[in-house]
């Protein structure tokens, strides 16, 4: 007898599901079932979760007990690993569910078995190449080549496109667990016909469906518009047949021999991931410039991140301490590079350690070479979303001087280039905001930031991200002294002048005397986006998500008046000419032969609402731009 041990879902989670897997059965269901799906899925949620003999269990009702039985890397990527004991099964509502609440599997870690099916002509059926040695279905064909996409191309972005117009036109309450089997079907068929920029696009959508509908914390209703803007722009323009590459995209390649490299720490990065991983990781830098990174991140919660503060992982045969690498160095020989910068850590890997290197001498010291403004621009010059050196990816590094504090908010003015203990600040240069990198209590960001901006005249050295979506903001990683300065961090010597702000707490002792602290200096941050009638496109495009069509519709009908007025008079008329297309969209419907009025067409309404948003982003990048250039003016 199989002995089923209870316990909350909260600390025996379901395993992630093959996106294949969890699209055939809920398209298994008869339309019966399909209308009670949502209310299945909502009352499984209190339902325990048990332990059987290789997976789990889910008690759905008399003689309706769901086992998953995973696979070795522990996903559900078959349908024999997904049982259910009733008499309908397997096209039974329980199985549905219990599938249609579990994780959606990510394919990079949890590939689908290789299909059987025959090879055809145009590629229909065929599985796409796998790319050598790592396992993952790789990017072939004409279309990988820089030639139109084929066939099989066309028709699984068709597909895809379809489903997100279709959860574009319902809005998120609607768009239930049958809206979202139709959305991981169409990316199962891109997988196949090697999309993968469409089907990572389709599966973060689902995703953020799920948090949306469950208002989970932390989950933004801006990164579901950007996500499903992303789909929309990439399946449109390959259905239509567009040649670029970068709309198939790059999968995530095998790591390559890269011979000897010395690499020196630059910081650490606590990682929480909205997916279920945390960790941490330790950003390099090569003798030859290249940023790399080495990671130790894993399924688990808050409290993983916090205890890799001095996570030990294997590097081949060498033990490596992240808070050692962060503050020294390696001489790695036999090593493995994945193209975006990532280390491996294989068997033939050997590592010796080496002194580190200050941020003020040889390549860190490349991070504060040039000026902000300079930095700024070139990463906001990307213009594809899938650019892997879009804005907010890269480190950047800067001196900086605080001259006071909003909240948990650090303002910050950039200090001149040169060297002494008297460097002003740029004269006309902007108010620079610091905003935690992760504001979760168990990691040290806001603490640290509200102990810097008790020090009004501080100078600090910060190496940080930029933060895309606001006006001169920065995500501080990691402070350090500026060199020469004397109302500066004054750091124990085992931190080699660096303090990272997820792990280190800094201290009183560790700032300059309250005789050296400079006055507080009016400053004030004005976020150019924030002040613009942009707002009013930016509600709509998210009310056209979070409520549907008819969400806008009738929005509109009570706001038309006060929507494109005040852009006109800004001078946005292109944003108030998309936004009132997208309002008339909304609200058209044809009508047949006979006259009467027929159903909405979701494609020009997708059109409509995708022309609004790619406006949209590139007017509030060239704002964001802007900020880090010239002052700000009320």
């Amino acid at each position: 007898m199989t002995n089923r041990t209870p316990t909350a879902v909260a600390a025996d989670r379901l395993p992630p599901v093959s996106p294949a897997v969890a699209a055939a059965a809920v398209a298994a269901l008869p339309s019966r079932l399909r209308r009670r799906l949502d209310a299945t899925v909502e009352r499984l949620a209190a339902v325990p979760v048990g332990r059987v003999d290789g997976g789990v269990s889910v008690d759905c009702g008399p003689e309706a007990l769901v086992v998953l039985r995973p696979g070795p890397d522990g996903a559900v990527t078959g349908p024999d690993q997904a049982r259910c004991a009733c008499l309908l099964a397997p096209r039974c509502l329980h199985l549905a569910a219990v599938l249609a609440a579990c994780p959606v599997a990510d394919p990079a870690s949890h590939p689908d078995p290789a299909p059987a099916a025959p090879s055809t002509p145009d590629g229909v059926g065929r599985p796409a190449g796998r790319a050598a040695g790592t396992g993952r279905v790789g990017a072939t064909g004409p279309a990988a080549a820089g030639g139109p996409p084929t066939k099989a191309q066309r028709a699984a972005a068709g597909a895809l496109w379809r489903a997100a117009a279709a959860v574009l036109a319902s809005g998120v309450p609607a768009a239930g667990a049958v809206g979202q089997a139709d959305l991981l079907r169409a990316a199962h068929g891109a997988r196949l016909a090697a999309l993968p920029r469409a089907e990572a696009a389709a599966l973060r959508l689902v995703r953020g469906l799920r948090a949306q509908r469950s208002r989970q914390t932390g989950h933004r209703l801006a990164d579901l518009v950007e996500v499903l803007h992303d789909l929309l722009y990439a399946s449109g323009r390959l259905a239509a047949g567009d040649p670029d590459p970068a709309l198939v995209g790059v999968l995530r390649r095998a790591y390559q021999p890269d011979g000897t490299l010395e690499v020196h720490g630059i910081c650490r990065e606590p990682v929480i991931s909205a997916t279920g991983y945390a960790g941490v990781v330790t950003h390099l830098v090569a003798a030859d410039g290249r940023r790399l990174s080495f990671a130790d991140v894993k399924p688990g919660g808050p409290n993983r991140a916090r205890d890799c503060a001095h996570a030990v992982t294997e590097m081949g045969a060498a033990s490596v301490d992240h808070a050692a690498l962060a503050r020294g160095g390696l001489r790695i020989t036999g090593t493995t590079v994945s193209p975006d910068g990532r280390l491996g850590a294989g068997a033939g890997v050997r590592s010796t350690p080496v002194a580190g290197a200050d941020w003020s001498t040889g390549p860190l010291a490349e991070l504060f070479a040039r000026p902000l403004a300079d930095v700024v621009s070139g990463q906001l010059a990307a213009d594809d979303p899938a650019d892997p050196g879009r804005a907010g990816t890269a480190l950047l590094g800067a001196d900086l001087v605080v001259v006071g504090a909003v909240g948990d908010q650090v303002l910050a003015r950039e200090l001149a280039p040169g060297a002494g203990p008297d460097r002003a600040p740029v004269p006309d240069g902007p108010v620079i905001r610091l905003v935690p990198a992760d504001p979760h209590p168990v990691l040290a960001h806001v603490a640290n930031l509200r102990r810097l901006a008790s020090w009004p005249g501080l100078r600090i050295r910060v190496v940080g991200r930029l933060d895309p979506d606001r006006a001169g903001t920065l995500r501080p990683l990691a402070v350090g002294a500026v060199p020469g300065a004397t109302e500066t961090l004054r750091l124990p010597p085992e931190w080699r002048g660096r303090a990272d702000l997820g792990y280190d707490q800094l201290q009183g002792a560790h700032l300059p005397p309250r005789a050296e602290a400079g006055p507080a200096q009016p400053a004030s941050a004005v976020d150019t986006v924030a002040e613009s009638p942009l707002w009013r496109v930016r509600r709509l495009v998210e009310l056209a998500v979070s409520g549907g069509r008819r969400a806008v519709a009738e929005a509109a009908r009570d706001e038309a008046a006060s929507l494109t007025a005040p852009l006109r008079r800004a001078g946005f008329t292109t944003a108030a000419a998309v936004a009132s297309a997208l309002v008339a969209e909304s609200d058209r419907r044809g009508r047949d032969a006979f006259g009467r009025l027929t159903d909405p067409d979701p494609d020009r309404y997708a059109w409509a609402w995708l022309a609004a948003t790619a406006h949209l982003a590139a007017t509030e990048r060239e704002l964001i731009r802007s900020s880090w250039v010239a002052p700000a003016i009320c």
